[in-house]
């Protein structure tokens, strides 16, 4: 069975246009679970004025409904935001940070060699509050301004997660720059860099490749995937990134190789379309529209 995670409430909506009020984003969260989802990123403990979009993390939390079967979790990028998230009650944390110089630069103001430090205090402290930790590497498959990323670097920073006692480790495609044959090497190189540890791929659609990457990360072994209903997303730091692989197109894909995901695909569809509706514009998720098949 793999793990999936929606990350729709927070990254989905992070760069969206249109912003929903936290108690519509603690609704859409809860629709998820509804779904099947067992896991939700409902939140970001970042700035609001950096990302105004996320504003309200604690009042999402605050408005989600009772769901035992549920994990919810939220962003969190440095020990601040920990704090805060972990005053929640949440039991899951998600910490992420750049392998490559300039996005680290732009998108959180450091070094990747500090904001892996800052990620090892992160798990440390979550762990003493008796929480999960996931960690995510962004620009394992490309970088918007260092290019062409060297796998090497990559696990060499998977390798610093699992000694800092990361619970997980997901492998992030920011831009939708990767391809099959990377999504494989970069998931086998993980495995072999923290053996033991459940290894994910956060993967965008940019150029049409995620859903390629997101098989062939599940035949390297990947145990987790992260999704976005409708397809939303995109880094607000990212130039020209656009959403994630929407969690319903994956599930059809899953279906279809007999994977099981625990999730039920006609209310994800119906998801989509209230989500649709209460945006006011068009998701780049396709089975929303396209239907099941068969129907």
């Amino acid at each position: 069975m793999i793990g999936l995670c929606d990350v729709g409430p927070r990254d989905g909506l992070q760069n969206d246009p249109v912003p929903l009020e936290p108690g519509q984003r603690a609704a859409l969260a809860g629709r998820l679970a509804a779904a099947g989802l067992g896991r939700v990123e409902v939140a970001s403990f970042v700035n609001p004025r950096l990302v105004p979009q996320m504003a309200g993390a604690e009042d999402v939390v605050a408005a989600l409904p009772a769901a035992a079967d549920v994990v919810w979790s939220g962003l969190v990028l440095n020990e601040r935001g920990l704090q805060r998230a972990l005053a929640t009650g949440l039991t899951e944390v998600h910490a992420a940070y750049p392998v490559t110089e300039g996005f680290a630069r732009a998108n959180q103001n450091t070094t990747p060699d500090a904001a892996a430090a800052e990620t090892a205090r992160i798990i440390a402290a979550a762990h003493a509050a008796g929480a999960r930790a996931t960690v995510t590497l962004s620009c394992c498959f490309g970088c918007p301004f260092d290019g062409v990323v060297d796998p090497g670097l990559v696990a060499d920073h998977v390798a610093r997660s699992a000694a800092a006692g990361a619970d997980e480790i997901l492998l992030a495609d920011t831009i939708g720059a990767g391809t099959p044959g990377q999504a494989v090497r970069l998931v086998r190189d993980a495995i072999a860099a923290a053996p033991g540890i459940p290894v994910g791929l956060h993967l965008h659609n940019t150029r049409n490749t995620g859903y390629a990457n997101a098989y062939a990360g599940l035949e390297a072994g990947a145990t987790v995937l992260d999704a976005s209903i409708g397809g939303l997303g995109g880094c607000p730091f990212a130039p020209r990134a656009t959403g994630n692989i929407a969690t319903e197109d994956l599930v059809y894909l899953l279906d279809g190789l007999g994977v099981r995901h625990g999730c039920d695909l006609d209310e994800l569809i119906r998801v989509s379309e209230w989500l649709e509706g209460l945006l006011g514009h068009e998701m780049p998720g396709l089975l929303h529209r396209a239907g099941r098949f068969p129907a």
